[in-house]
């Protein structure tokens, strides 16, 4: 990888032996295999065994979740926070393995709609629970930087599933619980 970024700075008119730039491919592979590390994870081995049978069957929440993703389009950053609810069915999750979930779909090349709709189906798929629901809000250095550049745009997407998308008063207390009771 680092000859094809030392190439890369050749092609955008640098000089990759310059003193500023020597290192600079070595560190710029390192910081791309970190940026990926979720294509090198497995949801049980994030998940660790921490399912655990309870008998609690109310809404749990987990919001204020910080992401950092890479735009699968411009391999800019897109970064934002992610708020994830879900009604137990006898199992709940150990609480710091939803930021974890989030962390290993947010670690890849990505859509924002896509990450969102992947943190709920792995929640769902670990927990088989009454109900899942997924949003983030997210600014995209794409829209930011290039593009159109509007530099305070967001983007909000949501999943729902089960309760959370059949049931309105479920998706309600779930809205108002993460503090976004206006969005679709």
């Amino acid at each position: 990888m680092k000859d094809l970024i030392r190439e890369l700075i050749v092609q955008l008119g640098e000089d990759p032996s310059r003193d500023g730039l020597k290192k600079t491919p070595e560190r710029v592979a390192e910081m791309l295999r970190f940026l990926t590390s979720g294509y090198r994870m497995e949801l049980s081995e994030v998940i660790n065994g921490a399912v655990f049978e309870e008998k609690f069957d109310e809404m749990v929440a987990v919001k204020h979740i910080h992401f950092y993703s890479l735009c699968e389009h411009h391999l800019l950053p897109f970064f934002g926070v992610c708020h994830v609810g879900y009604i137990p069915d006898g199992r709940l999750l150990g609480l710091s393995k939803i930021p974890r979930i989030v962390d290993m779909f947010a670690k890849r090349f990505q859509l924002q709609e896509r990450m969102t709709a992947q943190i709920a189906e792995a929640i769902n798929e670990v927990l088989k629970p009454k109900g899942v629901g997924v949003v983030t809000e997210a600014s995209h250095l794409c829209m930011i930087m290039r593009g159109v550049q509007k530099q305070e745009s967001k983007t909000v997407t949501s999943a729902m599933l089960g309760g959370f998308r059949e049931n309105p008063r479920t998706r309600a207390e779930f809205l108002s619980l993460i503090g976004s009771a206006g969005l679709p």
